[in-house]
């Protein structure tokens, strides 16, 4: 009875010892290492500057400390990058991104999406923000609210498909009776707004609202811009403060509004941060982990205010299960979304 006593105690200890081990080998994974944070997005926009805000602090909430290296990756909405990590980057936890929601959500709308890679297989590190989109026009166009814009035509700038510029200028087109005639091609929201003050386009749709205050505040002081609409799935108070209408108050068809409510959804992981898939777990939850706390640090929030950004964190487990649930949509609602956002 001693024996068989002692023996169990001394697996046990053994046991112990090996999970000690096991925990002291992942914290120390990260000592000396390099992580390569891939932006998805043009440098100077607003993903670049959630994404390089971040990795400035993120670094101090992950054992061992490592260099966290942010690396510009722009291109088809995101997907570039989104390929890059899911085929190229090592999977061993050195590599992270941040990409655009249309390219997490485009092939729920058609599995054949260039970029070779499945967004629902990737690791969700956390949201920064989920947020509303506006509709602008510059002051200068003839199309200062939404029923002038349901009356004459404007111009509106847009990225490549699944960019949110193309795809919510082509909805609201299609839903709310706007008459914009869309224009695709333009790299990035920067290169839009200098389109605008150009004189070269009308405005834009699809622009987080959080973006255009951080990157252009003197627009809104200045009043140099008409805010035609909000899109999100609640009212954003600020914007009800400032008289501006929800998409939801010019959509009449039930149809149109449950395959709105599926692209406007996208919202809830408007800032993504994701590991590709085969990242292992440890090292999985130790980056949802410093994302969790790096995003409700007190210095991260200060130097987040002076960056004009808001911060609206949801978790990595959140995410996942949204994009989850976004992959199990009913065809009929996928297919009536995939029309609308066709020019």
């Amino acid at each position: 009875m001693q024996g068989r006593a002692l023996r169990r105690a001394f697996h046990l200890a053994c046991a112990v010892l090996a999970l000690s081990a096991a925990s002291a080998r992942a914290q120390d994974f990260y000592a000396g290492k390099t992580i390569d944070f891939i932006i998805g997005a043009d440098v100077g926009g607003g993903y670049d500057i959630y994404s390089r805000t971040i990795g400035r602090h993120l670094a101090r909430f992950i054992p061992g400390h490592p260099n966290v290296l942010p690396k510009n990756m722009p291109g088809a909405s995101s997907a570039v990058a989104a390929a890059t990590l899911y085929n190229i980057s090592p999977k061993d936890g050195t590599a992270i991104g941040a990409l655009m929601p249309g390219a997490v959500l485009d092939r729920v709308f058609d599995s054949r999406t260039a970029g070779n890679f499945v967004p629902s297989k990737f690791a969700y590190l956390a949201s920064a923000d989920s947020g509303t989109r506006v509709c602008i026009t510059f002051n200068t166009s003839k199309v200062k609210d939404m029923a002038s814009a349901r009356t004459q035509e404007a111009i509106f700038g847009a990225s490549a498909g699944g960019g949110s510029t193309r795809d919510y200028a082509a909805m609201i087109a299609k839903t709310a009776g706007a008459k914009f005639r869309i224009v695709s091609g333009y790299k990035g929201t920067t290169d839009i707004l200098l389109a605008m003050e150009r004189g070269e386009v009308d405005g834009l749709c699809g622009f987080d609202w959080n973006s255009l205050k951080s990157q252009k505040p003197d627009w809104l002081r200045d009043k140099k811009i008409n805010i035609l609409l909000q899109i999100a799935l609640e009212p954003n108070a600020e914007l009800n403060q400032l008289g501006v209408p929800i998409l939801w108050n010019f959509v009449t068809k039930d149809d149109d509004r449950k395959a709105l409510e599926l692209i406007v959804s996208q919202q809830v992981f408007l800032r993504s941060y994701i590991a590709p898939p085969g990242t292992p777990q440890t090292q999985v939850n130790m980056l949802r982990e410093a994302f969790a706390r790096t995003l409700a640090d007190p210095d991260f929030l200060s130097d987040a205010a002076k960056a004009k950004i808001d911060i609206n964190p949801s978790s990595g487990e959140k995410v996942q299960k949204v994009v989850e649930t976004l992959y199990a949509t009913p065809a009929d609602v996928v297919a009536r979304a995939r029309e609308l956002m066709t020019p």
